[in-house]
């Protein structure tokens, strides 16, 4: 008795006079006894220890000391946090810097001169109130004093925080209190709801506690989480209209708008109503805007993984520490239940403690689902920061890599050949993206060609069949080791896989980073809680598990080795599939594309291989898992049943079996998330292999532009080389050698043959190349350079030609004057505002070439390095440029600055130079006073004849806009599309897929309903009539009465719902397993053989299902890529013209790319949970008929939950692929212009571009996910609603503790399948937008193939050419370019088609290819020979006809690929075309070349088209402007070389040099469209 009084003295008072706690009341001391405080908790009965209430009492109080000592002990230290413990980007130190604080904690001092606000005195009234009212109950009813004492001194405490804070934003110690004084009220009053009193006892007692507390919570979620002192300018607020022009309103929300994701309504509102736009979607909130991101990410010092770590590293920990309170949440679960259907199973149910249970599951679900949110919104913040920060990272890192080109083939320091002489060749590591001339001798590396190759002959095993020796290949294959390719500095196709898929499998793993921790701990945690259930039993199942370990262990490092070699297939086909696009003009030109398209697909069934093997292996993996875990119940249930010799009743089993499904999920997960990690691995190295490649030399600061160049004191203008030699990056072969030279203010001339090395020296100059040794010294300024290759981007002419300068009108009208533009933009509606596409498509060759120039002249830079601009002009226009450039020494355009000008036209540039300098042979530079240099002649002497009409060019298609908009869909994804996609892969395996899911959900409900009753069978009464053999066999005939035969007939609904307890007289139905198996207390092996066969068939199903996936994403990839790229090479070539080169990349990269991922796990997905849906309500509601009212409710509200938010989302998923396309384009315009951003310092600029675009393509991703949290938070909700509904239901519906396990296990899957079923179909439409996309290029306009078969000999050499009545435009809605033009050419004739800009020139020659027809309304025609070109087959057609483009496209390989891309020809025949054309440059039909021919000059590469030309000796050949980049000499023989080769062909020339149609016998002259003149040349007595 003693010791109960001491019990009762020492423990939380606060009760009423009651017969449970009759000593309570007594107590005289206002501190509880800790150590009387034994049962924490006890189980039975769902109680707290009644001696350890009064711990639990003080349980806030702790907290609050532990919350001061941590703001104000440790407070100073955490301002000196390491990088990884801030937040990047964030506020907190511009606000600090603001409002003139230190950090993110403030002092009494600055506090008392702070104003209240009206939260922070409201909360500290309430809290003050609490406190009183304590003390007031403790004095008034003493023997509740502890009761009342409870909440005093946290209150007092809160109360002193915010008098000495008085805190503008939410004060986070003061809710951590008050949260803390709620819970533990809350604890105690469901426990032990006496204790709180009765009567105004307990109104004080719960006002004072509890609805206080909850009042300042209510108060401070409301509360701003941004200080409200700082600027606001540019916020949006929460729920006003969105706008792209006004920041997004995360940064002013209040918690509980955070909480509740509320803030997006507005959104949501909008795109519930219509289809979103970009002006819709608000723009990043502050800490996620990359310019600052960029900028901060760069100056962590160390790897880039240490930087991301570093960057990321709060929001990795925090997602942690909630990955590891869910985890422990759902562990808790199956303890939760074990109590609960123990309290059922009972001889007397205990309803009160079940429903204890399941209350605190519920609270234990709305605590999981509110840390999901925080969760979810940290693992996004993390995931968007690092990726953002590397998207940016990369592209800045191209600006400043060297442009690499072959693989690194130097010798390894050391080896024999490394002890080479200086003079020694040897073989390059790299080319360039600029030109020079490249040898067999300078490189014998083997390049990534994309046409000639040859399959290895098949020398051994012949004897045995195709796929046995197949998959022998394959097999070896995968212990190839990556070869030096894999070694060479990243290709442009690599550095686009880097930017889309490495940084996105880096970038996820952030966000998936508590994985690592929380899925192990899944995995240990479950073992320890299945031991604890079924003790060293589960010894079996662990011996089971580290067996499937084991297994699996070899299978991962399969998978990895596997993985390494499709992402190297992958840059393979990406670099095709990027070559392709780019050059898919010429292909056509040429009836090439076949072949290119052969190649493709050779890549892309090199990749599916790899990805089939990898989804083997990944397949195997997962089934390995599947049978592992689903072998551990049994062996574990074998050794408990068997050897322990313990019944396996329902409280044991369904909890051990909802911790297996907790371990086969951890199981299933642990290898993926390995997989994963071992992706991101690779991912990473290749990341930080390219950030390692070296850079080009930069002495500038970083942030540069060119304002800042011009605000700097100019130095001495003058550039000189000092006994210089150079090479290309990474290479040891010196292009130039010994070079010294001094250019200064005037013009300097750059002369040499083709090849030679003159824009190597530009290179040089612009530090663009290696310096071997010497000197070299240039001013450290921008440069005005003009490439060789002009390149222009997408926008107008005029920002191409300020290139981000600022707009002066005088200066602009007077180049556009000086560089012969005025009469061009006459043509244009929109004058220089005109709209261009990517690499100025609208614009003739010399129209590009001019607005290059001009941009040039009009920078404000002292040094200009023009290479060959008036290559592509005709003779007058290239005189009046020099003439308005040079003419006058005291031009404003051109006085006082150095001019280095490269060309083949000494003659009308040297007349106004002071110095000329000669590349000769062996790279070197040779300097001449401009007397020295004799004019060539030739010009002269044919310049009256190219004057007969002035300012001739390739005319243009002028519009106002030549790309037009990407397509977006509006709504959600159309069943067409999904039945496209279907039937890609084959109805067949659809069925068989869907077939193996039912099979599957068919064995899940039985493996529940036979566990449910295998413990319910035991006690029951043998059959009388069963012989041992039936024993056995487990199979038995007699139906017998058994305890729970009603709840067997009720679970199927064959009977009237009961109470548990005996029915007497009750019948058995066919699902009663007792009446077939003997009673599992007597013979427990039947039931283990059959839960072991049940168990088997969900892992032979899953297998199956599998194994019909990995065909279906094969089949549905196969089809659909080879169907896009067939209907893309056949298009239009209107199509061409408008889709930007990074728009259709994105679609067959990126949005193929998810085809071949998981879009058909997302169709599969939707199947399989309506499947579980549809079988869990037939369970539910044949055991307990009022589910069927309660699942229409629920899924009603998760359905209309959903549909609210699909639309946004939608948008906001259609809205990001279409903002990613701009972001591919960027990245292929910023490597064809590399070497020009870099000579103007434009790489701020650019580098804003892309941050500005990254901003774009990011906030619609944000925006995406800030929606998910939305859905998420209330779809948790509902399920933890649904749960507690469906467990309250079926506790008080009073059935047995099997059937409420039976109940509860389809419960659960019931709420897991609604829920995830609107998750999966929205992600489903998400996903299928790639494919939507997709398919819409399946519908592309194809150009009309031709039905007219032409005889063989078609055409002949001597057939005409007929243009009769031709009008002829580039779309319906245009002007036409050609008008009723009429003309006969003769067959065999040398034919010059002069006139001025957008007469037609280009017009008439492409419609020769078939690439524009006549208006059919006009009934014109063009005929070659007999034969119509509007009717005849193109491909017949393209292929008898050869055009020959000023800039010719070549493709990686060897020359003899670019030669004879087809292999048409014989080997002697090329080796004789290349020594004639090339005659000179050291080449041979093995010589590399790089993609874009980018190691070749332009020069060279014109003779190389000329070659084609030559080697197919085609009866029409068109040239245009095929010799513009050809010195006087190599043209002239090149010509001699037309005559002898093509003297019966029809050569039809657009030229602006005279001595490329000297030759010419028959002229047609252009202007307006019109024929101005068709006839015999009229040669003058000078050119004869």
């Amino acid at each position: 008795m003693a010791h109960q009084i001491n019990l009762a003295s020492h423990s939380f008072s606060g009760q009423s006079l009651s017969s449970e706690w009759p000593l309570l009341v007594e107590s005289p001391s206002f501190w509880p006894c800790y150590s009387c405080c034994k049962n924490f908790w006890i189980p039975t009965t769902g109680t707290f220890g009644t001696d350890c209430l009064g711990v639990i009492g003080h349980i806030p109080l702790w907290i609050s000391v532990l919350v001061v000592l941590l703001r104000y002990g440790l407070g100073p230290v955490w301002r000196f946090r390491p990088q990884w413990l801030r937040r990047l980007g964030s506020e907190e130190a511009e606000a600090a810097s603001a409002l003139g604080r230190a950090g993110d904690e403030e002092v009494a001092a600055s506090a008392r001169q702070r104003p209240w606000t009206a939260w922070t005195v409201s909360v500290l009234l309430l809290t003050i109130l609490a406190a009183a009212c304590g003390v007031a109950g403790a004095l008034i009813w003493p023997r509740h004093r502890l009761q009342y004492m409870v909440p005093v001194i946290p209150n007092i405490i809160s109360s002193l925080v915010l008098v000495m804070e008085r805190p503008r934003v939410i004060p986070g110690a003061v809710f951590v209190i008050q949260a803390a004084l709620i819970v533990a009220e809350l604890a105690v009053a469901v426990s032990a709801p006496i204790a709180t009193g009765s009567g105004w006892e307990g109104v004080v007692g719960w006002t004072g506690a509890i609805g206080l507390p909850l009042a300042s919570l209510a108060i401070m979620v409301n509360m701003p989480m941004r200080d409200p002192l700082l600027d606001t300018t540019g916020i949006a607020k929460p729920f006003e209209k969105p706008t792209a022009s006004a920041r997004s309103p995360e940064d002013v929300i209040t918690l509980w708008q955070w909480m509740t994701i509320s803030w997006v309504a507005p959104l949501i509102a909008i795109g519930y109503k219509r289809q979103l736009h970009d002006e819709d979607v608000w723009f990043l909130a502050y800490e996620f805007q990359h310019s600052r991101l960029h900028r901060l990410f760069r100056d962590i010092p160390g790897t880039v993984l240490a930087r991301l770590f570093q960057a990321a590293g709060l929001d990795l920990l925090l997602t942690t520490g909630l990955g590891v309170l869910e985890t422990s949440i759902q562990l808790a679960e199956p303890i939760l239940l074990k109590q609960l259907l123990k309290a059922l199973s009972s001889e007397t149910p205990d309803t009160r403690t079940a429903l204890v249970y399941a209350g605190i599951t519920l609270f234990l679900r709305l605590v999981m689902a509110q840390s999901g949110i925080f969760n979810l919104g940290y693992c996004r913040r993390g995931y968007e920061k690092t990726r953002g920060a590397m998207i940016t990272m990369v592209y800045e890192k191209t600006l400043r890599r060297k442009a690499f080109t072959f693989p690194n083939t130097q010798t390894v320091p050391g080896t024999i050949e490394a002890a080479a002489p200086e003079e020694q060749e040897i073989p390059p590591s790299g080319g360039t993206s600029t030109a020079t001339t490249l040898t067999d001798d300078e490189s014998s590396s083997d390049t990534d060609g994309l046409l000639g190759q040859s399959k290895k002959p098949r020398e051994r095993g012949s004897w045995l069949p195709d796929w046995v020796w197949q998959a022998v290949q394959m097999v070896k294959s995968l212990n190839v080791k990556v070869g030096p390719a894999a070694d060479s500095p990243a290709s442009t196709g690599k550095i686009l896989n880097i930017m889309r898929n490495d940084v996105y499998e880096v970038s996820q793993r952030f966000w998936e980073f508590q994985y690592i921790f929380t899925k192990p701990m899944n995995l240990v945690l479950s073992v320890v809680l299945i031991w604890n259930i079924l003790g060293p039993a589960s010894l079996s199942g662990i011996i089971v598990l580290l067996v499937g370990m084991g297994i699996n262990a070899f299978f991962m490092r399969l998978l990895l080795r596997i993985e390494r070699v499709r992402r190297t297939v992958t840059d393979s086909k990406l670099q095709r599939i990027s070559q392709f696009v780019e050059s898919i003009r010429h292909l056509r030109w040429y009836d090439w594309q076949d072949s290119w398209l052969a190649q493709i697909m050779e890549s892309r069934r090199a990749e599916l291989t790899k990805r089939i093997m990898s989804n083997i292996i990944s397949d195997l993996i997962k089934t390995v898992n599947s049978m592992t875990a689903y072998m551990v119940p049994v062996a574990g249930f074998m050794a408990y049943t068997l050897i322990s010799n313990r019944p396996m009743t329902v409280d044991i089993a369904f909890p051990a079996l909802e911790l297996f499904t907790t371990l086969q999920n951890a199981l299933r997960e642990l290898p993926d998330l390995i997989t994963v990690l071992l992706n991101a691995r690779v991912a990473m190295q290749r990341i930080e292999k390219f950030m390692l490649e070296p850079e080009k030399e930069i002495s500038l600061d970083d942030n540069r532009d060119a304002e800042q160049d011009l605000a700097r004191p100019p130095g001495p203008l003058e550039i000189e080389i000092r006994d210089a030699s150079f090479s290309w990056p990474a290479s040891t072969k010196k292009v130039l050698r010994h070079v010294s030279m001094v250019c200064r203010p005037g013009l300097t001339v750059v002369c040499g043959k083709v090849g030679i090395g003159k824009t190597a020296l530009l290179s040089a100059i612009l530090g663009e190349l290696d310096l071997l040794h010497g000197e070299t010294i240039v001013p450290r300024e921008m440069i005005g350079y003009c490439a060789q290759t002009p390149w222009l981007e997408s926008m107008s002419i005029r920002e191409n030609i300020l290139f981000s300068s600022i707009y002066d009108k005088a200066r602009f009208e007077s180049v556009i004057d000086a560089c012969c533009l005025r009469a061009d933009f006459e043509t244009f509606r929109s004058k220089d505002l005109t709209l261009i596409g990517e690499n100025g498509v609208g614009l003739s060759g010399g129209q590009r070439a001019r607005v290059s120039l001009a941009r040039a002249i009009y920078s404000n830079s002292r040094i200009l390095l023009l290479d060959d601009p008036i290559a592509a002009l005709d003779h007058h226009t290239a005189t009046s440029i020099m003439k308005n450039l040079f003419g006058d020494k005291r031009s404003s355009l051109t006085e006082g600055r150095l001019v280095i000008f490269v060309t083949h036209r000494v003659d009308i540039v040297k007349q106004y130079a002071y110095q000329v300098l000669e590349v000769t042979t062996g790279g070197r530079v040779t300097s001449f006073d401009r007397e020295i240099v004799e004019p060539d002649g030739l010009e002269a002497n044919l310049a009256a004849a190219a004057e007969q009409v002035e300012g001739e060019e390739e005319d243009t298609k002028p519009a106002e806009k030549f790309i037009e908009e990407e397509h977006r869909a509006h709504g959600g994804v159309l069943i067409s599309v999904y039945w496209e996609y279907v039937k890609a892969a084959g109805l067949v395996w659809w069925v068989g897929l869907i077939s193996a899911y039912v099979f599957f959900r068919a064995a899940k409900v039985g493996y529940f309903w036979f566990l449910k009753e295998w413990g319910e069978q035991y006690g029951s009464s043998p059959a009388a009539a069963r012989s041992v053999s039936t024993y056995v066999l487990g199979f038995g005939g007699v139906v017998q009465d058994d305890l729970d035969a009603t709840a067997s007939q009720l679970a199927f609904g064959f009977s009237p719902r009961t109470l548990h307890g005996p029915a007497a007289n009750a019948s058995k139905s066919w699902t009663d397993l007792g009446s077939y198996l003997p009673p599992p207390d007597e013979n427990v092996r039947p039931w283990l053989f059959w839960f072991f066969v049940v168990s088997l068939a969900q892992v032979v199903a899953l297998s199956l299902a599998d194994a019909a996936l990995i065909v279906i994403v094969y089949r549905a990839g196969k089809t659909l890529f080879e169907q896009v790229v067939r209907r893309v090479s056949n298009a239009t070539f209107r199509f061409y013209d408008v889709t930007p080169v990074g728009r259709l990349m994105n679609r067959m990269t990126s949005d193929m790319g998810t085809v071949d991922g998981a879009i058909a796990g997302q169709l599969v997905g939707v199947a399989w949970y309506v499947l579980g849906w549809i079988t869990s309500v037939i369970v539910i509601a044949s055991t307990t008929p009022v589910f069927l009212m309660l699942s229409v409710i629920m899924t009603t509200l998760f359905v209309v939950i959903f549909f609210r938010f699909l639309p946004t989302s939608q948008s906001l998923r259609r809205l990001e692929t279409v903002s990613l396309s701009p972001l591919m384009s960027n990245f292929g315009t910023l490597v064809e212009g590399l070497t020009t951003v870099r000579a103007y310092h434009a790489e701020p600029h650019f580098q804003a571009r892309i941050v500005a675009t990254t901003d774009k393509f990011q906030k619609m991703d944000h925006m995406y996910w800030a929606m998910q949290m939305w859905l998420q938070f209330r779809f948790d909700l509902l399920s933890a609603l649904t749960s507690f509904t469906l467990t309250v239901t079926a506790v008080l519906a009073g059935l047995s503790g099997g059937s409420v396990g039976f109940v509860l296990a389809a419960a659960s899957n019931f709420v897991i399948c609604t829920h995830m079923l609107c998750r999966r179909y929205g992600d489903m439409q998400m996903q299928f937008v790639s494919v939507e996309r997709i398919i819409e290029l399946l519908h592309l306009e194809q150009e009309p193939v031709g039905t007219v078969k032409p005889p063989a000999a078609w055409p002949g050499y001597g057939d005409a050419i007929v243009f009769d009545h031709v009008t002829l435009r580039y779309a319906p809605h245009l002007d036409p370019v050609l008008d009723d033009v009429s003309i006969k050419i003769p067959g065999g004739s040398n034919v010059a088609v002069t006139g001025r800009t957008g007469s037609g020139k280009s017009t008439l020659a492409l419609s020769l290819l078939g690439t524009l027809h006549p208006d059919a309304n006009t009934g014109g025609a063009i005929h070659i020979g007999a034969i119509n070109l509007a009717d005849v087959d193109k491909h017949v057609l393209r292929r008898n006809i050869t055009f020959v483009a000023q800039d010719p496209v070549l493709f990686p390989g060897t020359l003899r690929d670019n030669l004879d891309p087809l292999g048409e020809h014989e080997e002697a025949d090329r080796a004789s075309v290349l020594d004639r054309v090339l005659h000179g440059h050291s080449f041979t039909l093995d010589s590399p070349v790089d993609s874009g021919g980018h190691n070749l000059s332009q020069g060279q590469r014109q003779l190389i088209g000329l070659g084609r030309a030559i080697l197919r000796r085609s009866p029409v050949i068109i040239m245009d402007e095929a010799t513009a980049s050809i010195d006087a000499q190599t043209a002239d023989e090149i010509q001699r070389l037309l005559r002898e080769e093509l003297r019966y062909s029809t050569v039809i020339t657009i030229a602006h040099k005279a001595e490329a149609v000297r030759d010419a016998d028959f002229e047609v002259v252009l202007e307006k469209g019109k024929v101005l003149r068709a006839g015999p040349r009229k040669v003058t007595s000078s050119a004869s």
